[in-house]
């Protein structure tokens, strides 16, 4: 702990000099946790806490920042946090992102109690609120699709409770795109998620200079597990690699450029949320309706798990922590006791 701004010298007592330094190490909790963290983990906090403070504004509750600020915790309540819950779930989110926004607001609200500025008794009564297991959310989403919900998914920043399957023919069609700069570069794109199942923070975080042609293989960063990795491109994603490396890409610098309205490159990288508007976008030019990265991700542990990759290799592969994991990725199979063997 830097001790810089501390100075007990000017303390007469043992005592004046513990509470001050209680006093310093409150004003630094939020700054130190923050610190230890990863930027793509304080960009999803940061996300989840501004939802939490629009769910506020909307019943005339303003606060300062939440990530930041431990004053801004003093007006929380656990009854608003299981207010945030249902609201969220009306609003079309799914339960387990939810779920993960619960988590946050439960991690900052320690933060506070630390700082002071968090009543203990609340804090106590804010951990108490409970996420949703996995047979409520069945429950949810069956309800959900009973009343048709799913449309409310439209409105902006929500997410889809379920995936959006697809079949092998489609992916064959996503990746079939244009031969121009900005087709050249969806047809990487695509690759990418449908042939190597990265998230859509690791495709936005690649350079140029992370690609070995001659050697046919990249390497990236999951800032998920905080691991570095490096893969062997598919015959289709080698192929769409030199095509677009060779005619499209800079010598160095973000990989994927961001497009203009006509299609020309920039010499911006896409942000996520640029690669998530277009692969929606590529999804709805053959009749996919809201298509996600995640989407993709889930084809493509889906295609290898049915084509007899073991879930070890899987979860390595797809940058997971426990075999659990990849499982959930998995569509079961449409007969129960396919591939049983009885001698």
């Amino acid at each position: 702990m830097d001790l810089t701004n501390f100075n007990p010298s000017s303390l007469a007592h043992p005592l004046d000099i513990g509470q001050a330094a209680n006093q310093w190490a409150a004003s630094q909790v939020f700054v130190d946790y923050r610190s230890r963290k990863a930027q793509n983990t304080l960009t999803r906090q940061g996300n989840d806490l501004a939802l939490f403070a629009k769910c506020l504004a909307d019943v005339g509750i303003e606060v300062g920042d939440l990530a930041t600020d431990s004053t801004a915790w003093s007006v929380i309540t656990w009854g608003l946090v299981e207010g945030f819950k249902r609201w969220q779930l009306e609003a079309g989110y799914s339960v387990s992102s939810v779920n993960v926004r619960l988590s946050t607001i439960k991690t900052y609200a320690k933060l506070a109690l630390k700082a002071g500025t968090l009543d203990k008794s609340e804090y106590a009564l804010i951990r108490a609120v409970s996420g949703y297991d996995g047979k409520e959310a069945r429950r949810i989403n069956e309800q959900r699709r009973a009343v048709d919900l799913p449309t409310r998914f439209e409105r902006s920043g929500a997410k889809k409770a379920d995936n959006t399957a697809i079949t092998r023919q489609q992916a064959d069609s996503l990746k079939a795109q244009p031969n121009t700069a900005q087709g050249r570069r969806d047809c990487l794109l695509m690759c990418l998620l449908l042939d190597h199942g990265l998230r859509c923070g690791e495709v936005a975080l690649l350079k140029v200079e992370d690609f070995d042609l001659e050697a046919g293989e990249f390497k990236f960063y999951r800032p998920k597990v905080d691991k570095t990795q490096t893969h062997r491109m598919t015959p289709d994603t080698l192929t769409a690699a030199r095509a677009y490396l060779t005619q499209d890409a800079g010598e160095v610098g973000p990989l994927l450029l961001a497009s203009r309205k006509g299609g020309e490159l920039t010499h911006a990288g896409m942000t996520e949320r640029a690669i998530t508007k277009r692969v929606g976008a590529l999804g709805n030019a053959i009749g996919i309706d809201r298509l996600s990265a995640h989407d993709l991700r889930h084809y493509w542990a889906t295609q290898a798990a049915r084509n007899g990759t073991p879930i070890d290799r899987l979860q390595d592969a797809g940058g997971w922590n426990s075999p659990a994991m990849p499982l959930r990725y998995v569509e079961r199979a449409k007969i129960a006791n396919e591939g049983v063997l009885l001698g």
